[in-house]
This record gives C-alpha cells, sequence and structure tokens, in this order.
C-alpha cells in the first residue's frame, strides 16, 4: 500500500462525529503509515482526538450556511490551512465540509480529494424555500467538482448512488458505494442470556436513536407514541440522542413539553448506546432520508428488530419482513401499527432480531468499510503518482 508517509486530513463539522463515524478508518490509515490529522470544530473531544497521534486543527466551520459573508471566510480558512499543511489526500465529511472543502482543494491544489455523503442533508430533503432556492446551485457546484481529476465521491446507498449520476450529473466512474461507517461486531452484539428489563416484561421499549431533528421523523415517532398511549397498547417509546444546530432542529422547549406529557420518555444523549440497546426492544427509526444510519446499524448488530421508513438508506438495513417493518414516509397510524405489531408478538422480535444480526455481520461490518476506504486512497495515490 502507498499510504505510509502519506498525509491525509479528515474535514468534519464536528469533533465528536469524527470520532463516532471516521475513528477506525483514520486509525488503520495510521496504522497503514500515514499521517492522520482533523479539521473540525472542537467541543469536548480534541484531546481524544490527539491522544490517538493525530494532529488537530481546530476549525469553525458553521453547519447552516446563511451566511455568504461568513462562509466566503470559513472556506478560506480552509483554503489557508490546505495550504499550510499540505495534504495528499482530504477526506470531507458530510454535505458542508465536501462543497467548502472541495472548492479550497481546488484552488490550493491538492493533489486528491475524497468527499462523503451520509445522506444528502437538510437542503436536499426540505421543501422549504430556501432549500428550494439553494438546490439547484449546489448541484451545479457539485457537478463541476466532484468530476474534478483525482476526485472520488463516497455515497452509503445505491439510492444516493443515482441521485449523484442522475440529477446532479457525477460520472459514475467517480462515484463509490462504500456502505455507511460500518459497526463494530464486537462492541454491539446481541446478549447472551435475555436481558433483565427495566420495565415490566408485558411493556417492551422501542428506542429512537438519533439527533433530535424533525427531518429524523421524531415529530411522526411522538404522534404514533401519543396514539399507541390513547389506545392502552402496552409499549414504552424512548428517544435517546442530543440536539443539533441543524435547521431542522427540535427546540429543547419542544422536547421537555413531550417529556411533561409523558408519551415518550425523552433520555438525553447517551455515551453508552451498546447499554441502550442491550435494554431496548425495538429499534426504531422513521428519518425522512440517509445515507446509511448509524443508528439502525448498531442496532442491527445488538440483535434488534427494526421499523423504519421506506427511505433511502433505512431500507438497506431495515428490510420488510426479514429484519423488521417498513413504514410510509411521514407517517403516523401505519408507524403506530408497525410499532404495536412487533410489541405484541416477542417470537417476530427474536426472528427479525436474529436475521438483523446475521445481515449485520455479512454487509455492514467495520472491518469491510474500513478496507473499502484504505484500498480507494492508495488508488488515488497511485494515480497521482503516476500522472503528475
Amino acid at each position: 500500500m502507498t499510504l505510509s508517509n502519506r498525509k491525509i486530513l479528515f474535514l468534519v463539522s464536528e469533533d465528536w462525529y469524527f470520532l463516532s463515524h471516521r475513528l477506525p478508518i483514520a486509525r488503520a490509515a495510521q496504522k497503514a503509515g500515514a499521517r492522520v490529522s482533523v479539521a473540525t470544530r472542537v467541543r469536548d473531544h480534541g484531546a481524544a482526538i490527539e491522544a490517538e497521534g493525530f494532529t488537530l486543527y481546530p476549525l469553525e466551520l458553521s453547519r447552516s450556511g446563511r451566511n455568504p459573508f461568513r462562509d466566503l471566510a470559513q472556506i478560506a480558512s480552509i483554503y489557508r490551512l490546505y495550504r499550510r499543511a499540505r495534504p495528499d489526500i482530504v477526506h470531507h465529511v458530510a454535505l458542508k465540509p465536501s462543497l467548502y472543502g472541495s472548492l479550497a482543494a481546488w484552488v490550493a491544489g491538492t493533489p486528491a480529494v475524497v468527499n462523503a455523503f451520509a445522506g444528502m442533508g437538510y437542503v436536499f430533503i426540505s421543501n422549504g424555500l430556501f432549500a428550494r432556492v439553494v438546490r439547484p446551485v449546489l448541484a451545479g457546484a457539485f457537478r463541476f467538482l466532484l468530476n474534478r481529476a483525482n476526485t472520488r465521491t463516497i455515497v452509503q446507498n445505491d439510492d444516493d448512488r443515482r441521485l449523484f449520476t442522475k440529477r446532479i450529473g457525477v460520472d459514475p466512474d467517480r462515484i463509490r458505494v462504500i456502505r455507511g461507517s460500518g459497526v463494530d461486531l464486537d462492541q454491539f452484539k446481541p446478549p447472551k442470556e435475555p436481558r433483565a428489563p427495566t420495565v415490566p416484561v408485558a411493556t417492551p421499549v422501542a428506542v429512537c436513536v438519533s439527533r433530535m431533528l424533525w427531518d429524523k421523523g421524531i415529530g411522526e415517532l411522538v404522534a404514533a407514541a401519543r396514539l399507541l398511549h390513547s389506545r392502552g397498547v402496552a409499549i414504552k417509546v424512548r428517544l435517546v440522542g442530543p440536539g443539533d444546530d441543524n435547521p431542522a432542529a427540535i427546540p429543547q422547549a419542544q422536547l421537555d413539553e413531550w417529556a411533561r406529557e409523558g408519551v415518550v420518555e425523552v433520555a438525553g444523549p447517551s455515551d453508552d448506546i451498546p447499554g441502550v440497546y442491550a435494554n431496548a426492544d425495538i429499534a426504531v427509526l422513521p428519518s425522512y432520508r440517509e445515507g446509511l444510519p448509524k443508528s439502525l446499524l448498531e442496532a442491527a448488530a445488538a440483535g434488534l428488530p427494526m421499523v423504519a421508513t421506506d427511505a433511502p438508506g433505512c431500507r438497506e438495513i431495515c428490510r420488510d419482513g426479514e429484519t423488521g417493518l417498513l413504514v410510509p414516509l411521514k407517517s403516523i397510524a401505519p408507524l403506530a401499527r408497525a410499532l404495536e405489531r412487533l410489541a405484541g408478538d416477542p417470537a417476530m422480535r427474536a426472528t427479525f432480531g436474529a436475521a438483523a444480526r446475521r445481515v449485520a455481520e455479512a454487509d455492514f461490518s467495520e472491518a469491510r468499510v474500513v478496507a473499502d476506504t484504505l484500498t480507494l486512497y492508495d488508488a488515488l495515490i497511485t494515480n497521482f503518482i503516476e500522472h503528475r
């Protein structure tokens, strides 16, 4: 492999996201001899990144993009960083880092660019005025940037691959499908013994592990829980995850109101997601669109049956009638019925959960994702050496 002494720089919006979604790839690149650095907004996890032996570049990269003067300043900051650090490969994670980072890499003359999209983000999901206005501009910018020499785009599912090729116009040869960030099959695994429930056996727990965003379907899930509560269905719906500065973020006041209402349990963020799944019976994610949701990957590895929307990304893992139940996008009554069906059928839960673990082992292991990504790095470096 050609990564020895090569410099790889990750550009990620948040320090916690790098640790939760890209750390295994960075570790593997470092083990292969690369010098790894991370540019991100540093909050609580800078020391953990530096403890890995990575160079840390604090960078304030706002995730909302509605101030053109601030955005130009951010692009200029990234450009200056690329000129100073001189990476051989920049690996941009998510939509905004991919856009701004690709512009900066173009001007700075960075040898190789990887853009990794974990879903298409607020602008490509929302039907609001701002999203409708910005969407064609973004598509045009990406058509140019993602077709540049020695640039590759990683998507996590076939729906997004078709979107980039058909709607945006990216050359199919420049796209790689690498399915998610992978899941640690040793950290997330079914319990050897039936879990000791924290609630009565007759009351299964359906847990949604997600950032608290409207476009994750949290509003529909609360409405479905309210419907189930009114019917007297024995099920507890638990929300686990942090807030966000995304335009689709659910205000804390709304979360507090739901907690007071009592139809869902608002648990907030957790540092022990394996423990969260060990104390649940069903995983639920009624998201509008995903790349490949890490929460469902981890739930599958933990052997949980799932309820999810029939949407890109979700249906890659929640396979209807095999690992879980799919429901229509933005639905309430069908979502409630699916949760009720699984809550009332322990045998179905066991069958779906065992199948989910098999799918995680076969298709979504962390080792496979890491190997595919390092192979891509190697090809880009080789191509650069051959054509410089």
